[in-house]
């Protein structure tokens, strides 16, 4: 599951009194990260009555802020320098790494094998357990948003970005295997927002008009499901998100109103139709399309929303998820006056989500950061600065030369300063589901290390 991500990118601002250049979920929804003025958060969210602040950092204007699922990996880049990637583990207290990049950084997307930097005409893949610069994406149409989607699923490892700068058309690409699978034309206008589902087996976008939610299969890219979020006035979609099952869709924009789709088949072929209001008036209106301009009928054949949530303000943007919190679906919203929103979610009857807590980000719940802090894990040492390529590439010629980093393990099994081998990693996927857990960072002085990102 793809989470949304608002921010008000290099120089730019959120509005007026904002306290935060952005706002993440993490790719399981298990955390919220906030990148401030001053420096990010990252809260826990695993009750819903008691919002922890499991790490506060002090850095300027920070604008992009992703945390590797419940690793100790944070992704930062902040205003002051909007072309510089800083990796940081965050526990330990330590920068892993740093990458520069010849323009500014507009998005920052991570699954457990690749790191994707999303620049406005081009877009960066790195492997996540080496940090190596594996392929870089020329010359992609304009995207001054930095709009991207980059699955979660370990065997389906896709990217999806725009594939044109005046339509909507998406390219899927297999970040996997570096090779482009297929291109969906999506929408008629360009687009606002992508998510895969956790399987990466469905795709949901959403133009500019934001009239019009399309879910579609991946590969193949047909269009499984259209979802009407209202026809009486354009709204920016800020963020997409699927359940973790993959059954619902929600969706926030700049209105007041959170909308969540259920992904159902009304009437399947061969088996017995539900017999509700939603699915007679369905069939009533598939039975009369053919009567209708293509227009007209395609509107009337597109599902309403399952269930809704209604904000007390508008105007602003807002990210959502869906997520299982003490064994409950719940909708969580995060507001750009710094509130997180938890609703109850009915799976069965859908309707208005009642609001089971609400959170500020800031002010009184500041102190737990503190608390958090002083409990939490001890800084091992000073943070160590990953060298630059410039100093990397100007290191002599001769005697040993090596710019690999420090193995780090949250298990104690590396000293400072021991490396720890290839043959440690696990065959299969990364295990980074739990917070203790980071994956070893192992460089070769080949050129795509130490900092500067270079073309391939």
């Amino acid at each position: 599951m793809e989470t949304g991500e608002q921010s008000a990118g290099p120089g730019g601002s959120n509005g007026p009194g904002l306290r935060f250049g952005c706002a993440s979920f993490n790719q399981d929804s298990t955390s919220l990260a906030l990148g401030t003025k001053t420096g990010y958060k990252l809260f826990s969210l695993t009750m819903v009555e008691k919002l922890d602040c499991i790490h506060e950092s002090e850095a300027p204007d920070i604008y992009i802020v992703e945390r590797l699922f419940s690793s100790s990996l944070v992704v930062v880049v902040s205003t002051s320098m909007p072309q510089r990637m800083n990796i940081y583990h965050f526990k330990k207290g330590t920068e892993i790494c740093n990458y520069s990049y010849p323009n500014n950084i507009l998005a920052v997307k991570l699954n457990r094998q690749r790191l994707v930097v999303c620049l406005e005409e081009s877009i960066y893949i790195h492997n996540i357990k080496d940090m190596k610069l594996l392929k870089t994406l020329l010359n992609t149409p304009s995207n001054p948003t930095g709009l991207c989607a980059l699955s979660i699923s370990h065997s389906n490892s896709y990217l999806a970005y725009p594939g044109s700068a005046t339509i909507g058309e998406i390219i899927v690409y297999d970040a996997n295997n570096l090779n482009t699978l297929t291109m969906i034309p999506a929408h008629d206008s360009p687009l606002a927002a992508l998510t895969f589902n956790a399987s990466a087996t469905k795709l949901a976008s959403a133009s500019e008009r934001g009239t019009v939610i399309r879910v579609f299969s991946v590969p193949e890219g047909l269009r499984l499901f259209e979802f009407r979020r209202g026809m009486k006035r354009y709204v920016n979609i800020s963020s997409l998100s699927f359940s973790p099952d993959g059954q619902f869709l929600c969706a926030s924009s700049n209105t007041e109103t959170v909308h969540i789709f259920k992904l159902e088949q009304l009437g399947p072929s061969g088996g017995e139709e539900a017999a509700t209001w939603t699915a007679y008036v369905g069939k009533m209106f598939s039975a009369a399309s053919s009567y209708f301009p293509a227009q007209v009928s395609g509107m009337m054949s597109q599902d309403r929303a399952f269930a809704t949530v209604h904000l007390l303000t508008s105007g602003q943007r807002n990210i959502c998820t869906l997520a299982i919190i003490q064994k409950l679906p719940r909708l969580l919203v995060a507001t750009a006056d710094g509130q997180l929103f938890i609703y109850n979610v009915d799976p069965l009857d859908g309707g208005e989500c009642m609001l089971a807590h609400k959170h500020r980000l800031f002010g009184v719940d500041d102190d737990q950061c503190e608390e958090a802090e002083s409990e939490g894990s001890e800084v091992t040492g000073p943070a160590q600065a990953c060298p630059s390529y410039a100093a990397t590439a100007a290191l002599p010629a001769s005697g040993p030369i090596t710019a690999t980093l420090t193995g780090y393990s949250e298990d104690g099994g590396a000293k400072k300063g021991e490396v720890i081998p290839e043959h440690e990693f696990a065959a299969g996927p990364v295990c980074l589901d739990d917070e203790n857990e980071f994956p070893p960072i192992n460089w070769c002085r080949d050129g795509t290390g130490g900092g500067q990102a270079r073309r391939s």
